[in-house]
Formats: C-alpha cells, sequence, structure tokens
C-alpha cells in the first residue's frame, strides 16, 4: 500500500518527532499505576494572538492570528495529548453565518503548514515549484490565493507533527494516536472542542484535507455527524488517496497502471509545451479506461496485446520504447521517474515529475536520494512557521516544530490498509443533502493520481453531487500562481452555493 507523504522515507536518515522524548520518559515502578507512562514536558504558554493584515482580490483584510493547543484526553479523562492549532478569524462585528473552515494536513506524519503558509492560509512562503530550494528565504507575504474573504480559518496539527505533542510513551502514541480510527476520534474531538471554546457551534462549517488529510476529512464530517452531532456544510479534498486498495494487486489488477498513466501523459503534454485541460486529456483517458485495460488483462497469451500497449504508453509517457517493451507496458511510477530524466542525470519528483533535480548517483540501479520537491520543502516551510508562531505571534514554546515527521509515518499502525473514506463520504451526502463536496487534484501528481478519483465518483449515486476539478501542476498545484487562482475561485464558487 502507498502511504502519502510517508513515503518520503527516501529522504534516508531523518527522524522527526517524539522519540526522544518517549524514549527518554522516566519510568515509575510498576506498581505506581498513576505515575506510568507520564513524560516531564514544560507545559505549552497560554493561547497568544496579534492583529495583521492582508490583502486578496482587490480587498484588506483585518484578522487576527491565533496560536494556542486543545488537550487531549482518554477515556478516563486523564490529558495523553495536546493539539496545536493555528487560526485565522476576520476582525468586526461577528457575523454567524461566517462560515469556520478546519484544515488537515496528510503523511500521515504532516503539519498543516501546507495548507496554512502554501495553499490558503492569509500568508505564504514559497515552496513546492521547480526551482525551489532549501536556502531560499522563508519569507511570508500575502497569499493571493487565501480564503479568508470568504471564511475563517483554523489548521490542525495532529499530535507528532508541528508542535502538537504526544504525554505519554511511545507504545502508548502508537495506540492512542498513530492508528487510522483514534486519528479520525480525536481530531473530530479537537474540532468540536475549537468550536464550543470559541463560541461558533452556530456558525456554517467546512473541512479541508490534503493528501492523507483528503483521506481523513470525509471520515471526520461522518463522525462529527455521527457521533458529536456537528454537520459540516462542506468538504473539499486536496490531491487526495481516497481509495489505496485500488493499487494493490500490480501483478494481475490493471489498477494500479491504469491510475497512474494519465498523469505520466499529463506531464508528457506539459513537456512538448501543450496546455493541460479536459480536453487534452480526454483520448488519455478514454484509452485508459477501454483498450488498455483490455490489453493488459490478456497478458502474455496474446503478442498483439503486448505491442499495442507498448505502442500506446510509449506515445502517452514519452519514454523510451525499449524500456517500456521490459516493462510489458506496465510503468511504475517510481521506475518511470528514473528513466524519464536518467540520460540527463536528472531525477524527478513523485509530487511532479516536471519537476527535478540534479540526481546525486545517476548511475545508480535505484533512486539514492530524496524526493526533488520534499527536500526542498522542509526548510522554509519549517523556518517560517516557527518564525510566525514564535515572533510574530508571540507563542513562546519550547520544543522542535515537525513539519514532516518521519516518525509518525514509519510508526504507523502496520497491517491496516485505508478503508471506509469513500464509504463514509457516501454516507454524509446522503445523511445531508445540503452538503458540498470537492476534490482538486494536479494533473501531474503521480503520488496521488487525478483519475483514481476520477474513477471513484464516477460509481458514486450521485456523481453530480461531487465537483471534481483539476489544474496544471502536481500535488501541490498551488504553487504555480495560475492553478491557485482557480481553485480559489472554485472553493469560492461552493462557499457561495451554500
Amino acid at each position: 500500500m502507498r502511504r502519502l507523504l510517508a513515503a518520503a522515507a527516501l529522504a534516508a536518515g531523518l527522524s522527526f518527532g517524539l522519540s526522544a522524548l518517549a524514549d527518554d520518559a522516566p519510568k515509575a515502578d510498576a506498581g505506581k499505576s498513576e505515575a506510568k507512562d507520564k513524560i516531564d514536558l514544560p507545559p505549552f504558554p497560554a493561547d497568544a494572538s496579534v492583529k495583521q493584515v492582508t490583502h486578496v482580490a482587490g480587498k484588506t483584510l483585518n484578522y487576527t492570528a491565533t496560536v494556542g493547543a486543545l488537550p487531549v484526553r482518554d477515556e478516563k479523562g486523564k490529558k495523553v495529548g495536546e493539539v496545536v492549532f493555528t487560526a485565522y478569524t476576520l476582525n468586526g462585528p461577528k457575523d454567524p453565518s461566517r462560515p469556520v473552515t478546519f484544515a488537515f494536513n496528510g503523511g500521515p506524519g504532516a503539519a498543516s503548514v501546507y495548507l496554512n503558509m502554501g495553499a490558503i492560509g492569509p500568508k505564504r512562503v514559497q515552496f513546492g515549484a521547480a526551482g525551489d530550494a532549501p536556502s531560499d528565504p522563508a519569507q511570508l507575504l500575502d497569499n493571493p490565493g487565501t480564503w479568508l474573504d470568504f471564511t475563517d480559518l483554523v489548521f490542525i496539527d495532529p499530535i507528532g507533527t508541528g508542535y502538537s505533542r504526544s504525554l505519554v510513551d511511545k507504545e502508548e502514541t502508537k495506540k492512542l494516536f498513530w492508528s487510522i480510527k483514534p486519528d479520525i476520534e480525536y481530531l473530530s474531538r479537537v474540532t468540536f472542542d475549537w468550536l464550543v471554546k470559541n463560541g461558533r457551534m452556530a456558525s456554517p462549517k467546512y473541512i479541508v484535507g490534503e493528501s492523507y488529510g483528503g483521506f481523513r476529512v470525509p471520515r471526520i464530517a461522518r463522525y462529527l455527524q455521527t457521533q458529536l452531532g456537528v454537520g459540516m456544510s462542506g468538504i473539499v479534498m486536496v490531491s487526495p488517496y481516497l481509495e489505496p486498495p485500488a493499487d494493490q494487486a500490480p501483478d494481475f489488477s490493471p489498477m494500479p497502471w491504469v491510475i497512474t498513466l494519465p498523469s505520466m501523459a499529463a506531464a508528457n503534454y506539459e513537456r512538448q509545451g501543450k496546455a493541460l485541460s479536459p480536453a487534452q486529456m480526454a483520448e488519455v483517458e478514454e484509452y485508459t479506461r477501454t483498450e488498455f485495460v483490455t490489453d493488459l488483462m490478456k497478458g502474455r497469451r496474446d503478442p498483439a496485446a503486448l505491442d499495442r500497449l507498448v505502442k500506446k504508453v510509449t506515445l502517452y509517457t514519452g519514454l523510451d520504447p525499449a524500456f517500456v517493451q521490459r516493462s510489458g507496458g506496465r510503468i511504475e511510477s517510481r521506475a518511470f521517474l528514473r528513466e524519464l530524466y536518467r540520460g540527463q542525470g536528472r531525477i524527478g519528483s513523485w509530487y511532479d515529475s516536471n519537476v527535478t533535480a540534479l540526481d546525486p548517483f545517476p548511475w545508480s540501479n535505484d533512486q539514492r536520494t530524496g524526493d526533488p520537491i520534499l527536500d526542498a520543502i522542509i526548510a522554509p516551510t519549517t523556518s517560517a512557521a516557527v518564525d510566525f508562531t514564535t515572533r510574530i505571534v508571540g507563542w513562546k514554546v519550547e520544543g522542535r516544530y515537525n513539519a514532516l515527521s518521519y516518525e509518525v509515518g514509519e510508526n504507523w499502525e502496520h497491517g491496516v490498509e485505508l478503508q471506509d473514506s469513500v464509504t463514509d463520504l457516501r454516507q454524509a451526502l446522503s445523511s445531508d443533502p445540503k452538503m458540498r463536496v470537492m476534490i482538486v487534484h494536479g494533473y501531474d501528481d503521480l503520488s496521488c493520481p487525478y483519475f483514481a478519483s476520477k474513477l471513484i465518483v464516477d460509481q458514486m449515486p450521485d456523481p453530480g453531487r461531487v465537483k471534481l476539478n483539476l489544474y496544471p501542476g502536481g500535488h501541490m498545484f498551488y504553487s504555480r500562481p495560475g492553478s491557485q487562482d482557480q481553485f480559489r475561485k472554485d472553493v469560492a464558487a461552493l462557499f457561495a452555493a451554500r
């Protein structure tokens, strides 16, 4: 199973998160159960706020940025974790009809800084595009793609990401936080608690999630709806990986190859200077749904089918036909990236194959370096988030900030496949005919291919209720100004429709 952002373990040697805290925690005697698993950490400071201003769409927005923490308690009421949030609320008279949107990133192991300071927050730092480097200045500027003019925003960092932390030992942390079901339950409760604390229960409520966060949010929405009594007005899933079983069983199932071929073709079209659009992608999508699947299923019994595969896949991907022949027309995404730029001594990104970096080991059979995009985003996002939190807002916290925690991904519950996200989405839509849903993708993303979501939406009982919007770019398509601008317009229309 492909796990989002946790797959970035290619960046060897990095180990973020709570392991040092958990491993070094003092252990009580077995008989003193009340002290067992206690970790002695300095307390978080009280919530801190600062008045700020930004400009978007010709408007000046005066708002308050707040950083603080909410407790997570076990079934006995013991505080076992603390979740840090960053909230942006518009100043002025309080409008009960003003929406509030909760935002989650993915991984598992990613802080919400990517949606916050890249996609939809009031300020942004540049990352995720070709040419970005770790040493670029982490300068926060007005974000032309912010949603703040039509919704307040609350960015949530799950335990082990950002400054959010567990207060129990590592094994208990894995049980309480680093598993699919507990993850949904405690993040839903944190959302509930923020609404209560800030008197926003009557506001229209939305939720947005990126990558694994896109898997989270339908389940969080359903849990809030059925268990905590909070109805969501809308859900936005950004580059989600909704149905991971679709890429399993690659030896006999056509699905792993079906969901990635259109994204490989999109990247090839861009390299040829062709503009990406539904019309441009129509031919390869139709081929993928029909002849491609049929020929894949025929296998080696039909040499003519293999010949057709090789010819078509070569045409759509731009790869060397000899490599496509050796691969049987079945192009694994990592191999695609390795072969695409091998002759140039470069490596492409899994998140946008047209973003490349110099390959430090160009003669190696396997990739021996990190992903070009992920390697470049840790420094600017971490620096920007820490400076904003500690200096600008003044939340003087002790501890390390984890923009992307590899430890969370590596310790996530094994043997449990992602499931039930689409099931929960279907049920949430059925329960609430007024709920609005949008899924958005970048054409070039190989980590979360857009075609998987397209196939899923096509099978929904009422596919017209789920908007699927596609943009030039990759996993973080919003790093491209044109794509971010259109994304903002599409989401604004979704909110206005309510």
